[in-house]
């Protein structure tokens, strides 16, 4: 199907018809017939030999009228963007609305985890169990948020799975800051949230529990949420050691301000009807899981959409090689009101 970005412009085609009119000279009379005192007796033959005789369809006019008329449609056609209108099928199949909020600020480079013998850090107990969760989703439509001293929207919901993993594989710690602004993160989340069809929206927040940025408090952002109709389900990443391990500025030092708070985060999902999980629970994936699966899924979606291609090379080319006859006709080109037909 053809459509016309700009149809309005189809007023300009009379445009030349008018200016014809306004612009063209007033008529002259003809000089009265004077009476020739001196004849010279081959002045007949002088005024063929220099004279310069066009063909009978040039001094007809011929083609210059619609040579000229031509360009002009062509290039007003161009202007008004002609555009072909190819129908593209979009469907979304029924499943979840899920956002992966990740804690990303700098307690996540706490040492508080051991792997097969050896200290690992909360970012790679996260990246380890999320990219299993992530893997469980398939058919849902997943988020990725991430958050430090602000929020920032990695990834909108989308069914590629492949694409949110390798950005959760990507993350690094203090991307977003070395803070952490939870409540910022759960705000973030309803918004992207809160226009999807109600019952299948979730909040994965994933974090060590402890707010320290953001201008929203976790628990008013956790009601916020709970007006919207967005569960959060919390997984809390770290230990409840007095002293943690932290690499900084290259060298092992111990702190004890990188707490691990399970209270905030259970307040935090229970106020959304949510639950709290902690990562080191093997089974966490599964019950998670099974919680969001009690939902009810968003139905099936499809839709049309029209996707424009551009035309308006075809009216330009025609308008263009009438152009270039013009030019190349006897006498170039002259105003369109000294053309007579």
């Amino acid at each position: 199907m053809v459509e016309f970005a700009w149809p309005w412009l189809a007023l300009l085609l009379p445009l030349p018809l008018a200016v014809q009119r306004l612009l063209r000279p007033a008529a002259v009379p003809e000089p009265r017939a004077r009476r020739v005192t001196l004849l010279h007796p081959t002045l007949a033959h002088l005024d063929a030999a220099f004279a310069t005789r066009k063909p009978g369809w040039l001094r007809r006019g011929g083609p210059r009228p619609w040579l000229l008329a031509l360009a002009w449609i062509g290039m007003v056609v161009a202007l008004m963007r002609p555009q072909w209108l190819e129908p593209h099928v979009e469907m979304r199949n029924e499943g979840y609305d899920l956002m992966l909020a990740v804690d990303a600020s700098h307690s996540m480079d706490a040492l508080d985890f051991a792997s097969e013998g050896r200290q690992v850090t909360r970012m790679a107990v996260v990246k380890g169990v999320m990219a299993r969760f992530v893997e469980q989703r398939a058919g849902d439509r997943i988020g990725l948020i991430v958050f430090g001293n602000q929020a920032f929207v990695l990834s909108p919901l989308t069914l590629d799975r492949a694409a949110v993993r390798v950005l959760l594989d990507d993350l690094a710690t203090s991307i977003a800051g070395d803070g952490t602004a939870i409540g910022d993160a759960i705000g973030v989340g309803v918004k992207r949230l809160r226009h999807r069809p109600e019952g299948s929206r979730v909040l994965v927040l994933i974090t060590d529990g402890d707010n320290t940025g953001g201008t929203l408090p976790p628990l008013e952002a956790a009601r916020l949420a709970a007006s919207e109709g967005v569960r959060i389900y919390a997984i809390g990443v770290g230990s409840k050691q007095a002293s943690v391990p932290i690499v900084e500025g290259g060298r092992m030092v111990q702190r004890d301000d990188l707490g691990f708070e399970e209270d905030a985060l259970r307040a935090i999902a229970a106020a959304t009807g949510g639950s709290y999980f902690p990562a080191t629970d093997t089974q966490a994936l599964e019950r998670i899981s099974a919680r969001i699966n009690e939902l009810a899924k968003s139905e099936a979606e499809t839709r049309t959409v029209l996707i424009p291609r551009p035309l308006y090379r075809w009216p330009l080319g025609v308008a263009l090689l009438a152009l270039l006859g013009l030019g190349v006709l006897p006498g170039g080109v002259r105003p369109l009101w000294s053309v007579r037909g």
